[in-house]
């Protein structure tokens, strides 16, 4: 773990609301400038991911030393036209030794990898946001975080 580093994770459709963008961005300011915090390790397949990649991005035009990275939960090996894309917006991307052979848990272990590197994980989750019937991958993960004595801030 490092406490420089911080990972994002939240459901994929989310209330997308002026307040929560400026709330985010103050997060992201305060994380880099009071806390040292110059990694950022972001995921895919939700809302909340692209507005934090999108924030972290403008954040970076005034504290380039910043990196965004990009964890796939899919394709162990990239072509490089692939990785070329992913690199337009992101510093660099890699597949996580643990989400090999996880199956339909890739996800899961994807994020899990992303809270064990992270000093502090910021989170979008909301009940009514969860699917019915079962947990989401965002509360999975958020569990996770809490069991692992992770820092969590929770928008």
């Amino acid at each position: 773990m490092k406490t420089n580093v911080c990972c994002f994770f939240g459901h994929r459709t989310i209330t997308e609301t002026n307040e929560l963008k400026d709330r985010l961005s103050a997060v992201i300011e305060k994380l880099i400038t009071s806390e040292q915090v110059d990694t950022f390790l972001f995921g895919s397949k939700s809302r909340f991911n692209d507005l934090c990649r999108e924030l972290v991005t403008e954040s970076k035009e005034k504290h380039p030393h910043i990196k965004r990275i990009y964890m796939r939960a899919e394709f162990p090996v990239i072509r490089e036209e692939y990785k070329a894309y992913l690199l337009r917006d992101y510093d660099d991307t890699y597949y996580p030794e643990t989400v090999l052979g996880a199956g339909r848990a890739a996800y899961v272990e994807r994020n899990r990898e992303k809270i064990r590197k992270s000093g502090v994980c910021v989170v979008y989750f909301k009940e009514e946001n969860a699917p019915a019937g079962r947990r989401s991958g965002t509360e999975i993960a958020l569990r996770y975080a809490l069991r692992q004595g992770k820092r969590v801030i929770r928008l």
